[in-house]
């Protein structure tokens, strides 16, 4: 009989070479798809690292696994992949991995939620506000739900969230952490985070969240790289995890002002009323947009910016409690802190969240845990959305159901057409609506968001002549059978409160579809950098912050067309090009200040590549592949992930400009194109091609700058001549009728010699020889002067007393004939609607703007109700007009008037029912809308507060009247001040 005792491990052994022959070449062929231009033969052994060797980085691990499991026909635990460091992990994992196994059905049967209604903390000041208003009212409602890897959860309501952030203020403040000092934290998804963050705004400090490392053997090195941001915020404590804290004495020595390295274990050392003295003016968070190793830039955050910025997310996507909101997004990112977390706790929507390396191992379980809690509110970068594409298998997803999912917000990297339009098509079988897809454009610099599409509509694809924007700066329609045309996604327009504008080189706002810089302002944006004036005072222009991205604008949205900042976005996080240029310069072979860094688009991740060119002088395959190795060793160990392509060059191949800056766009064209590294000629023929180069576009730039100035030249001096000309016929023409007569002959001069040609549509839609109230959007001072040129039958204006007051625009209003109407003063509304009323019926047509007034902000804005009420008083039809363009060729406060599109539309008639106040609704509403439809710009009504009836107080000028809303919601319509 044979000895068992002696078989049983060649058994064992011939099983691990039989992975081994078989893991191998699965590797080798990765390996080779990822890097198709290395030098060195890529050879795999037990102790080759899979990232520092392999190229295999966190999203590549992904598709490994795919392969691992196809093949093997087992499941490999996925956290363990993620934490793997070389060849001999992943096959000691492959040989103990279990059967491969269909989602068990516990995990994904769906969870009724039903907390029942919860009220938004609308009078919050600061976020500890919105906790504690919870706390008062649904102290014991679920907060949030984490999910670890199996799929089981862990709870939080909000009193178990003050609680355990009461006992963390409490340990922190032992640990003398006073008023207004940054506390970093760095820690991975899960319940202790939540504890920490607000455990430091209790105890009077400035939360500074990190990102953790990837993997344990890189925490060392990872706490290295993080000094630069803790000596900038000048941190008091750095909360991690227990293995982190082992190196604690490493990072402090670093660091001056950090006391104390701990854990959230540590600083719970029991409760104890709290309560700091804050303000919405108080520094709530800093959130580090650069990387570790520059020159840092804390955005520093106020509690007001923050809620600003959630109260104008909540209104673009009507939150209420009865949401559902998921997330694997990392929490020390500002989509996953606030977007996600603090808009979940401010709305009290249930809040599901999971780690993103959850989500990396398996997709699909972002989209189960949709289905499973019936969520509704989801958002992602456009890489996720790829992920679910070509890294989830159909036997992965048997029977999801995505129909709850109402929101799926993109943003934070690039949002790409084909990759919604593709996760649109395929994810349809399983419940998913196109229109719920919602591309959005967001910057630390503005809390979260800045701009998001309209709810429920989709993605807004814009084809642009390629060559057009390339040479002329205009996003010129493309033709439908232009194959090479760029397609741009409408991120929407801005937040409620905010304003966007496009900007040329010199800082001269330009109008819509012109390419240009982007700026923006508003109640989100940060006050500056921390401790960092010189790129502060390079934030702020005029007033505007700089985006650092380019873009333009069409209909009020906004199109994200490039990036003029050199950030890299990778799979959602930031890398930086200078900081990993410098560490490759350092290494022996590389010429130092030789080296570009960029991005390339990926199609096959829907994510950008990161793309090294070095210059040396090293001969032979074997160093040079030898130093391609260093490279990749150096980058990967900075960046936490390797580079996509390495190019070794010959000297001379990186473009530097004049003053010896890398010219990274440059290089990344002609990398893309093919071009880069080809033989360099001489130096004067460099020379001449840069020269030549920079011709065609200096003269374009000039050209188009010049023909601007020409124009707003033009249109002042025909302002200028006509205004006077115009103003002296008032006055001395006798009789209404003429005076008006000579108005329209002059206002249609005007507009001839100031090159503007309306496009004028719906004239027969006038009725005629009756009258009508004529309403439109207001845009410009334009409106009224194009109005007037285009219409063929006198009317009437209604002009604000206010103007009255002017000795020269009074005189001159008075002369025309205008109806002007109170604004203030109720009793004197009653009045001007009675004489309105008795102005129509003599057949004399009235043109009211019932938005009252405008701004440079597109948009249509809640319509007052006097003109209606006039109408269904009347009996008479309202004319629709919408006006498009007049914005865009002059904005409030500039008189620099731009070249641009302007329509006139003229819509069918509306007709009143009866003379009711119902009826008087029913014609603004339906006026509202078709001239939203027609207009262009988004919906602004939902700014408008709320009409409560109560009492109010309307104070004018140094007396008080009481005004009884019910009285004024009467159906009587004469109570209604024409406004």
């Amino acid at each position: 009989m044979a000895d068992l005792s002696t078989e049983k491990p060649a058994i064992a052994g011939d099983k691990t070479k039989r992975t081994e022959e078989a893991l191998f070449p699965i590797l080798e062929e990765l390996a080779r798809e990822l890097h198709p231009g290395r030098r060195r033969t890529i050879i795999v052994r037990r102790d080759s690292a899979l990232e520092r060797d392999l190229g295999i980085d966190s999203l590549t691990r992904v598709e490994l696994l795919l392969r691992l499991e196809r093949h093997f026909g087992v499941r490999v635990e996925e956290t363990a992949l993620m934490e793997m460091e070389t060849v001999g992990d992943l096959l000691a994992a492959v040989e103990s991995a279990g059967p491969k196994r269909a989602i068990l059905p516990e995990m994904h049967a769906p969870v009724t939620i039903d907390p029942g209604q919860a009220s938004a903390p609308d009078q919050a000041g600061t976020l500890l506000d919105v906790v504690e208003h919870h706390l008062t009212y649904t102290p014991d409602r679920i907060h949030l739900r984490f999910l670890d890897p199996s799929g089981t959860e862990a709870t939080l309501t909000y009193a178990e969230l003050w609680e355990g952030s009461e006992k963390v203020a409490r340990g922190l403040r032992e640990d003398l952490v006073e008023a207004g000092e940054a506390v970093a934290i760095m820690l991975a998804t899960g319940l202790d985070f939540f504890f920490v963050f607000f455990g430091t705004i209790l105890a009077g400090g400035v939360p500074v969240p990190i990102y953790p490392p990837a993997r344990r053997s890189q925490i060392e090195e990872h706490l290295r790289r993080q000094a630069g941001i803790l000596r900038n915020a000048q941190a008091r404590v750095l909360v991690t995890t227990a293995e982190a804290r082992l190196f604690g004495r490493a990072i402090q020595a670093q660091v001056e002002t950090l006391m104390t390295v701990t854990t959230p274990d540590e600083l719970m050392i029991g409760g104890g009323e709290l309560r700091p003295t804050l303000t919405a003016d108080t520094v709530a968070l800093m959130q580090y947009t650069s990387g570790s190793t520059g020159e840092p830039k804390g955005v520093v955050l106020s509690h007001a910016n923050l809620l600003s910025n959630i109260r104008g997310l909540g209104g673009a996507f009507s939150v209420t409690s009865d949401d559902v909101v998921v997330s694997w997004l990392p929490l020390y990112h500002d989509m996953g802190l606030i977007g996600a977390w603090l808009g979940s706790l401010y709305y009290a929507t249930p809040f599901v969240v999971m780690s993103p390396l959850s989500f990396l191992a398996r997709p699909e379980r972002w989209l189960w845990a949709i289905h499973r809690y019936r969520g509704t509110l989801s958002a992602a970068p456009n890489f996720a959305y790829e992920l679910c594409l070509g890294k989830v298998e159909d036997t992965a997803i048997n029977g999801l159901d995505l129909s709850s999912w109402r929101m799926a917000g993109n943003g934070a990297e690039a949002v790409r057409a084909k990759t919604t339009e593709a996760f649109a098509r395929r994810y349809a079988a399983y419940g998913f609506r196109p229109e719920a897809m919602t591309p959005m454009y967001g910057l630390a610099e503005s809390s979260v968001a800045l701009t998001v599409s309209p709810l429920g509509r989709g993605t807004w694809v814009d084809r642009v002549d390629r060559r057009a924007l390339a040479r002329t700066g205009h996003a010129t329609p493309a033709r439908p059978d232009d194959a090479n045309a760029n397609e741009f996604v409408s991120c929407g327009p801005p937040l409620a409160g905010h304003e966007i504008r496009i900007v040329d080189t010199a800082g001269r706002e330009l109008g819509d579809r012109q390419e240009g810089r982007l700026q923006f302002h508003g109640p989100s944006a940060t006050r500056g950098y921390f401790r960092n004036p010189e790129k502060t005072a390079e934030l702020f222009e005029n007033g505007w912050l700089n985006t650092g991205d380019v873009g333009y604008i069409e209909s009020g949205e906004l199109f994200i067309s490039g990036r003029s900042k050199d950030i890299i976005v990778r799979a959602g996080r930031n890398l930086y090009p200078e900081e990993i240029e410098n560490a490759v310069g350092d290494l022996e072979g590389v010429r130092k200040g030789r080296v570009a860094v960029f991005a390339s688009h990926d199609p096959q991740a829907g994510t950008e590549k990161l793309v090294v060119v070095a210059e040396t002088r090293t001969r032979g395959e074997e160093r040079r592949a030898a130093l391609e190795d260093r490279i990749r060793e150096v980058v990967t160990l900075l960046a936490e992930s390797p580079p996509e392509a390495i190019m070794l060059a010959r000297p001379g191949t990186v473009l530097k400009t004049a003053n010896g800056k890398v010219r990274r766009a440059a290089c990344q064209a002609l990398y893309e194109s093919h071009r880069l590294g080809h033989t360099a000629p001489a130096p004067w023929r460099q020379a001449a091609g840069l020269l030549q180069a920079s011709i065609g576009p200096a003269f374009r730039r000039w050209r188009q700058f010049l023909g601007a100035l020409i124009y707003a030249i033009r249109f002042q001096l025909a302002y200028r001549s006509i205004a006077p000309l115009m103003w002296i016929a008032m006055m001395i023409v006798p009789g209404q009728n003429r005076r008006r007569r000579i108005f329209r002959w002059t206002s249609n001069l005007a507009v001839r010699l100031m090159g503007i040609a309306p496009t004028v549509t719906g004239l027969e839609n006038l009725p005629r020889g009756q009258p009508y109230v004529l309403v439109g959007n207001h845009e410009s001072y334009l409106d009224g002067l194009i109005l007037a040129a285009i219409l063929p039958v006198p009317y009437t204006f209604t002009v604000k007393r206010e103007m009255t007051e002017s000795p020269v625009a009074g005189r001159f209003l008075r002369r025309l004939g205008v109806a002007f109407i109170e604004r203030l003063d109720m009793s004197g509304g009653v009045e001007d609607t009675r004489s309105i009323v008795a102005l129509l019926k003599t057949g004399e047509p009235v043109i009211v703007f019932p938005e009252g007034t405008f701004d440079r902000r597109p948009g249509l804005r809640m319509f007052q109700m006097g003109a209606f009420v006039v109408a269904a008083q009347a009996g008479v039809p309202i004319i629709p007009v919408a006006i498009t363009g007049t914005r865009a060729i002059l904005r409030e406060e500039s008189w620099f008037a731009r070249r641009g599109r302007i329509g006139f539309h003229i819509l069918p008639a509306i007709r009143p029912a009866d003379d009711s106040w119902q009826s008087a609704v029913a014609l603004r509403d339906d006026a509202r809308r078709v001239i939203l439809e027609r207009c262009g710009e988004p919906d602004l009504i939902e700014e408008r507060p709320v009409l409560e009836l109560q009492e109010a107080t309307v104070e004018q000028g140094s007396r008080e009247v009481e005004v009884d809303l019910d009285e004024v919601a009467a159906p009587d319509p004469h109570h209604l001040a024409l406004l």
